[in-house]
């Protein structure tokens, strides 16, 4: 069987960063934005369209009519992102059958909970989030980055107890949790790699 980590990341933490260095660092193929390219072509729905679909809260009537048969549900958007979910998970799983990887994000610890992955999860303090946010996009205040921060997270939080039914960041879903706070990623790296080795 593959080796294969997964990340689960807050916005601003650096995960994203984390991924690629430690993909790099130990030879292994990375996803993250390649998951929503493959998912465009199983759906021909178009990539800004699934993004958007994937981090927007699920629909309130999900927990209703999930799993259950006898439910007959005509809402065209919810079958949209029911698709969206399934295409993710195929993929997913086809991704981690292929090779050695790392796959940031998409309730990839979840999907893959059977090939038993290294599941990591990144995250950071609040200002340490913002500087890093800063010195990627200085497009948007502080206060703008907060509220965006906040956003993001509380949209990935919600999107994966949905589809996973545990807690995002609790440290029981995880192997490993590691803070970044005022820590450059690059230095980190080789000291988590050897893990692996």
């Amino acid at each position: 069987m593959n080796k294969i980590i997964t990340i689960g990341r807050e916005f601003g933490s650096g995960g994203r960063e984390l991924g690629r260095r430690l993909a790099e660092e130990l030879g292994f193929e990375y996803y993250d934005n390649e998951i929503i390219t493959e998912i465009s072509k199983h759906t021909a729905l178009s990539e800004q369209y699934i993004k958007q679909i994937i981090e927007c809260t699920p629909h309130q009537l999900f927990p209703i009519t999930v799993g259950h048969s006898l439910t007959v549900h005509h809402d065209h958007a919810f079958h949209l992102v029911q698709s969206v979910y399934a295409a993710q998970e195929k993929i997913i799983k086809d991704l981690a059958e292929k090779s050695n990887c790392v796959i940031v994000g998409r309730c990839a610890d979840y999907i893959l909970k059977d090939y038993k992955p290294f599941r990591l999860f990144v995250y950071a303090e609040m200002e340490s989030k913002v500087a890093r946010c800063m010195a990627r996009d200085d497009s948007l205040t502080e206060k703008q980055l907060r509220r965006k921060i906040r956003a993001v997270d509380k949209n990935r939080s919600r999107y994966y107890s949905f589809y996973t039914g545990n807690n995002w960041g609790a440290r029981t879903n995880y192997d490993l949790c590691i803070n970044t706070t005022n820590t450059e990623i690059k230095e980190i790296v080789p000291v988590i790699s050897k893990i692996f080795e």
